[in-house]
């Protein structure tokens, strides 16, 4: 099930260190919505099951939540693979959002003591008035579908598409 280590999160949350043959995965993709109210998000995950709520706070290896980071705060904590991101949280330019897994008591899934994490870019456009003084409709571009598990770089996505 892993051991804890000294190294936390920005929270204080203990990394909980497991070997990477029996590390849960997590990849993330983000494609705007066809509405233009926000983005919908899908994670992938291997070797990892999503808790439901009023689950015991205990770790069990390969289950618990994925937090959702957007520019590295917090966003939303995920019991289900997919979720809608309001586009009032994501201002115009280009942002990073972050799913990081987390055990049942609240401690983060790591291997090498880095969080196992995926991150993809979301760059949004739409706030500048158009030639007709209208207001532009809202666009975003995605980035990283992947499945390697992070174990350090910048947490932007490769050219293949894989967290770094």
């Amino acid at each position: 099930m892993g051991r804890l280590l000294d190294d936390t999160d920005e929270a204080g949350r203990p990394y909980r260190e497991v070997p990477k043959e029996d590390a849960p995965e997590v990849g993330i993709e983000v494609q705007p919505d066809a509405s233009g109210a926000g983005w919908d998000v899908r994670l992938t995950l291997r070797e990892f099951r999503l808790s439901p709520a009023g689950t015991a706070p205990k770790a069990s290896p390969g289950r618990g939540i994925a937090r959702l980071f957007l520019n590295g705060r917090p966003v939303a904590d995920l019991r289900a693979p997919e979720h809608h991101l309001d586009a009032g949280l994501v201002k115009r330019g280009t942002h990073q959002l972050t799913a990081r897994l987390y055990a049942d008591d609240g401690s983060v899934w790591a291997v090498d003591g880095e969080a196992v994490e995926c991150t993809a870019d979301i760059t949004a456009s739409g706030s500048e008035p158009s030639k007709a003084g209208e207001p532009s409709e809202p666009t975003a571009t995605m980035s990283a579908p992947g499945m390697d598990v992070r174990t350090g770089g910048g947490g932007s996505p490769d050219p293949g598409g894989k967290a770094s």
